[in-house]
């Protein structure tokens, strides 16, 4: 039997990288056709990253070169399959556009087949709405092709004119093939992964931001979605079952939802608005795109149509390969778009983790045993700098950031889940040092350090503006990162690194910050922490910016504990993690 050597155009994408995981987990080689030598060694950094110890082969691939890899097929002789994971999924491209990505990559890619004497199968990515094209129809008249792409719009008509196309030239060639018919591909069944920000994504992105003002009233509208990591394990066997030769498979999650109990269940999951309006797609086509936020080229994928999946789920079936829970998937799905804030945040170790049943926003290292826990009004991202470098954990508090939940309402359950059952050392900055301290007082065995940055119960307490919550979630609310730095720090240079808390303010969290802001101004709160502090027996390290110092009676009060370290920051502010994040880092590494 012929050893499997696969080689993957379209290597750097979603699709592409998964399905070098499973090649490589059924034993074949792999050679990553990519476009770049970055981009191929992105890919072997991701692989390695998820797990995949031994070495792929890697070329670049240009489809405008007469031969589109070095050397040409006499250079990879011993390739017995490809997949075609290549070409562009995005909208608003000119019909010229296109066709190059989407068309004329097939033509090359079956050229270059046809050279390969041992050659077994073909695996060509189509899609759901554009799989089935008549081979016969090819070549297309200029009329037809206009009007295809006058009607579809220029991404999904150059799928379909590429369908039609891959199966003339395959068959006039002599090119053994496998056509795969995919639904919406979503993340990774197991961790929702995904870089795919297009499509449906867009339109939770919409949700979640509170800026989708309705959903398609079609109840039976059907967007089927389905797995990346099930779609890749597909491919990998339909490469080599004989039964697949010459044939094209739907391949999509039948239990997917109608598209907008679909959307409701997500926008739910991720504690977003969900509007009530609901309007028909031929009301959402009439509309104009700045009152709908809906891209025209996706409106034709708004469609009662099933399709036929019988074949597809007989190959699955014969190899093992289970569909995985679709709701499940979906909510992994949205967790991941929305911790890495669709895009916005696309490195570092990001996730929702449950604690005492708030959904809650982490970053960092996963289970290290520091833990910062940050102020108001900003959220975890803002420490993500100074965590990265300590090797720490930074959680939003509850109603805070990404996190759901009440507020403080919620500490009293929240604060031992989120702690973890060995010791930590934990660092609490301005309202989270509030959250800290009550940790510390009631679960003084599972802290191993105390650090207090900003504690604003030994500071001077906040005007009466503050606690006008009415008046401050309004101002929250409209304040953009600019403004904020502003007020902040005194200056614009820390817009860029409070975006996200800014957008976060906008989107759910104004309210909750007006509220925690107005509680930090109880009197009888700032005593019974000062108290609190005041029986802790462990180490103790309280940081200040020098602009911004304890109050001289917490200076009297705590000076000459013997536990208790008072640090001065110089140059600092509020917010020391934005202004000083390398020297903050520095004393907390101490």
């Amino acid at each position: 039997m012929t050893p499997r050597n696969a080689m993957i155009f379209g290597a750097s994408g979603l699709i592409g990288r998964h399905l070098i995981l499973a090649l490589a987990a059924a034993g074949a080689e792999v050679t990553a056709a990519v476009r770049t030598a970055a981009s191929g060694a992105r890919v072997e950094r991701w692989l390695r990253e998820h797990g995949l110890t031994r070495s792929i082969r890697t070329t670049i691939v240009d489809f405008d070169a007469p031969e589109i890899v070095p050397g040409g097929a006499a250079a990879f002789a011993a390739i017995t399959e490809i997949h075609n994971c290549a070409g562009s999924f995005r909208f608003g491209m000119t019909a010229a556009e296109a066709r190059d990505a989407n068309v004329g990559i097939v033509e090359q890619l079956i050229d270059f087949a046809a050279g390969l004497p041992q050659l077994q199968r073909v695996v060509h990515i189509s899609g759901y709405r554009v799989g089935g094209q008549d081979p016969a129809a090819v070549p297309w008249s200029d009329a037809q092709r206009a009007k295809t792409y006058r009607e579809l719009g220029a991404y999904e008509a150059s799928k379909v004119e590429s369908d039609a196309i891959f199966q003339a030239l395959a068959a006039e060639r002599g090119v053994p093939w496998t056509i795969v018919n995919p639904a919406t591909v979503i993340g990774d069944s197991a961790t929702g992964e995904t870089d795919q920000l297009v499509g449906l994504a867009s339109t939770v992105e919409q949700l979640w931001a509170g800026s989708a003002s309705a959903l398609p009233a079609d109840g039976g509208l059907f967007v089927p979605v389905l797995t990346v990591d099930y779609l890749a394990a597909f491919m990998a066997a339909a490469a080599v079952d004989p039964v697949a030769a010459g044939q094209a498979y739907w391949t999509l999650d039948d239990a997917s939802p109608p598209l907008a109990d679909m959307l409701t269940l997500v926008g739910r999951h991720l504690g977003a608005e969900v509007p009530r309006l609901r309007l028909p797609v031929s009301l959402i086509r009439r509309l104009p795109r700045w009152l709908t936020h809906a891209d025209p080229e996706t409106l034709t994928f708004m469609s009662t149509d099933r399709y036929p999946t019988r074949s597809a789920i007989e190959l699955a079936e014969r190899h093992g390969i289970a569909m995985p829970d679709i709701q499940v998937s979906l909510e992994r799905w949205a967790d991941h778009l929305a911790a890495h804030r669709f895009g916005a945040a696309p490195g570092g170790d990001r996730r929702f983790v449950d604690a005492g049943g708030v959904r809650t926003f982490e970053l960092g290292t996963a289970r290290s045993g520091c833990l910062i826990l940050p102020g108001l009004p900003v959220n975890a991202d803002t420490w993500a700098q100074v965590a990265s470098q300590i090797g720490a954990r930074a959680v939003d508090l509850p109603g805070l950031g990404l996190s759901g939940g009440r507020g403080i309402a919620d500490w009293e359950t929240w604060l031992p889940a989120v702690l973890g059952e060995e010791p930590v050392d934990l660092i609490g900055h301005s309202i989270g040092a509030g959250a800290a301290m009550t940790a510390a007082e009631q679960f003084p065995d599972r802290i191993r350090s105390l650090t207090l940055i900003a504690p604003f119960f030994l500071q001077v307490a906040v005007g009466p503006a503050m606690r006008l919550r009415p008046l401050v979630r309004t101002y929250l609310r409209h304040a953009d990162a600019a403004r904020l730095s502003r007020q902040l720090t005194g200056a614009e240079w820390n817009a860029n690194a409070l975006e996200s808390s800014a957008q976060d303010l906008r989107r759910t969290s104004a309210g909750h910050v007006a509220q925690h802001l107005a509680h930090a101004g109880s009197t009888r709160w700032r005593a019974e922490l000062r108290e609190a502090l005041a029986r802790f027996a462990g180490p103790v390290r309280i940081i200040t910016g020098s602009a911004d110092p304890l109050a001289p009676d917490a200076v009297t009060q705590f000076a000459s504990r013997p536990n208790v370290e008072l640090i001065s920051l110089p140059g600092a502010g509020h917010h020391p993690q934005l202004t000083h994040a390398s020297e903050l880092a520095g004393l907390l590494h101490k």
